[in-house]
């Protein structure tokens, strides 16, 4: 017994940490702390949100973007908004998942499937949990019959389309600056839409972002893991 033991200690020091210590530092102990700073970030503002500290300031912010209204400007910003919807974030996995099983890669597909599912799940739960009203100060363009807190195209949004990102600066890191500004970029502005329709209150759009990098994170995270597991049973096979 005492010998297997050190037989896979001995492994472990000569094949796996190596290769699994600088992901370890790079993306678990960045992963952590960022994760950290957002759940404390969230738990703040639903704090500040239910005693009512941000109302002020949120219709304040509300009122002086809805002096930016045009009938161009609807018609755009619904569009963009449409690109945050569940049917439609759900649509977009589907497609990225079929690619990728199609190219073999079937720990990001796995991921995806639980980033996407996940993420909605997660965001219904807090909704449920806060169940804050959606603000009233002008007739919307759009419908929204859910709860207000913490936005779910916001959370989704960062969830799907930044994991998607990460996929695409994996594969073609030549590319990563321009990826990453678009992919911000994109989700920026699918949560800039939800305040000029009138449907959210600034800080739900805020702590949708928090809680989604968490998901998004611990996403990212598992995908590495998953990724490294795959690559050693192919290798482990090739070789027997």
């Amino acid at each position: 017994m005492f010998n297997y033991t050190n037989k896979l200690i001995q492994s472990w020091k000569e094949e796996v940490s190596p290769r699994l210590s600088p992901l370890l530092s790079l993306i678990w102990v960045g992963g952590f702390l960022i994760s950290a700073f957002s759940v404390w970030g969230f738990f703040q503002i639903a704090e500040r949100v239910f005693s009512e500290q941000t109302t002020e300031l949120d219709t304040a912010i509300l009122q002086r973007i809805y002096e930016l209204h045009t009938p161009l400007l609807n018609q755009i910003m619904t569009g963009i908004t449409f690109l945050g919807n569940g049917s439609t974030l759900i649509f977009i996995s589907c497609i990225v998942m079929i690619f990728l099983l199609l190219s073999r890669k079937f720990a990001s597909a796995f991921t995806l499937v639980i980033v996407t599912s996940g993420g909605i799940g997660l965001n219904v739960w807090l909704k449920n949990i806060f169940s804050r009203v959606r603000p009233a100060l002008w007739e919307r363009v759009v419908d929204a019959a859910s709860y207000s807190f913490p936005s779910g195209h916001a959370m989704v949004s960062l969830v799907v389309y930044g994991f998607i990102g990460y996929l695409l600066i994996a594969n073609f890191r030549s590319w990563s600056s321009g990826i990453l500004f678009f992919t911000t970029l994109l989700i920026l502005a699918i949560g800039f839409s939800r305040l000029y329709l009138g449907v959210h209150w600034p800080t739900d759009i805020i702590a949708g972002y928090a809680a989604g990098l968490v998901w998004l994170i611990s996403c990212i995270v598992s995908t590495e893991i998953l990724q490294f597991l795959f690559a050693r049973k192919n290798q482990e096979a090739v070789s027997d």
